[in-house]
């Protein structure tokens, strides 16, 4: 059977010849050369990915193995549920630009939380998850388990403890297909979530009796840096970075780390980086800096292949990830 995706790479390789349309091409082109050497590829994922659906296009990257670990703010960790078990109460808002603070306040009292044009059902996502999830929590903790926040998520799904709410095709979910794959998940900054909100209140009301239960972003971190040693013992990782902020700078940095701080001098760099971002290089700004000033810092070398694609990554990352699906 001929690869669905072939078409959308013809055509982008016929009509994306310049500017950021080409550094496109060149940066799907090389993510499959990096793949074809046989290194690995690492996604950070900022903004609200998932509530843009990006399962769509990501979950069968992971299945398969086109991204070997992620990095990603606590809402495109939970989103991405929230989708699969509420995507029928979700509503599309037309004209969101224009909408008035009462237009805002009456959205809340009905429930609705917005995310740019789309409106997450408090009820139906946020609650439904957080009921079977608690559990999971109280649990852990009376088996004097430490688990991170993904790997509660994980037991969750691998469970079957949401299919009873499934709203959309599991296949077009990511958190189901990293739960399959076991992806190393790294989640930095988890607390200012919804379910990292929930986790504190459950705490302050007495369904848990200590925050120690859960792990935090230093654990991440460790765990980070456990995770790539063992991946660059036989390959190198290249960097794909989805908007900006925690989920890019967090896993970037591990490199420095074990170089300066851990004094591994014989440590591999990122071996590729490809930024989608429409930030402005400015007053230090981390998301708008140019892949070069990652060199001073001791993540990215001179010699591995580096883009800026200035865009909406809403519309950039499918489009990369069908490239390189139909290679």
């Amino acid at each position: 059977m001929s690869n669905p995706h072939a078409p959308i790479k013809d055509f982008l390789r016929h009509h994306y010849r310049h500017f950021n349309a080409r550094t496109l091409v060149e940066a799907a082109e090389a993510w499959v050369d990096q793949l074809n050497q046989g290194n690995k590829m690492f996604l950070a994922m900022a903004g609200a990915m998932s509530t843009a659906e990006i399962g769509l296009s990501l979950a069968e990257m992971i299945r398969e193995g086109k991204i070997h670990g992620i990095s990603c703010t606590g809402a495109n960790l939970e989103e991405d549920l929230f989708n699969l078990v509420a995507h029928d109460n979700y509503e599309h808002v037309p004209n969101w630009r224009a909408l008035t603070a009462d237009e805002e306040q009456a959205m809340l009292e009905r429930g609705m939380n917005r995310v740019t044009d789309t409106c997450i059902p408090e009820a139906e996502a946020m609650r439904k998850l957080e009921s079977v999830l608690i559990p999971y929590w109280q649990e852990s903790e009376k088996k004097g388990e430490r688990l991170l926040p993904h790997e509660h998520l994980y037991r969750m799904i691998l469970d079957g403890a949401l299919e009873k709410y499934y709203q959309i095709d599991p296949k077009d979910s990511w958190m189901v297909a990293a739960a399959e794959a076991n992806l190393p998940l790294f989640v930095p900054g988890w607390e200012d979530s919804t379910l990292g909100n929930e986790y504190v209140s459950c705490q302050i009301e007495g369904k848990i009796e200590s925050l120690d239960s859960m792990l935090s972003g230093l654990d991440y971190m460790k765990r980070l840096v456990e995770w790539y040693r063992e991946a660059t013992s036989d390959a190198e990782i290249g960097f794909f970075q989805l908007g900006g902020g925690i989920a890019g700078d967090f896993p970037i940095c591990v490199v420095p780390l074990i170089i300066q701080d851990l004094r591994e001098k014989d440590a591999k760099l990122w071996s590729y980086f490809c930024q989608v971002s429409d930030s402005t290089t400015s007053f230090g700004s981390y998301s708008g800096a140019v892949p070069n000033e990652k060199i001073t810092w001791g993540k990215l070398d001179t010699t591995g292949p580096k883009f800026v694609i200035e865009s909406d990554a809403t519309i950039v990352a499918p489009l990369v990830f069908s490239y390189v699906l139909a290679s």
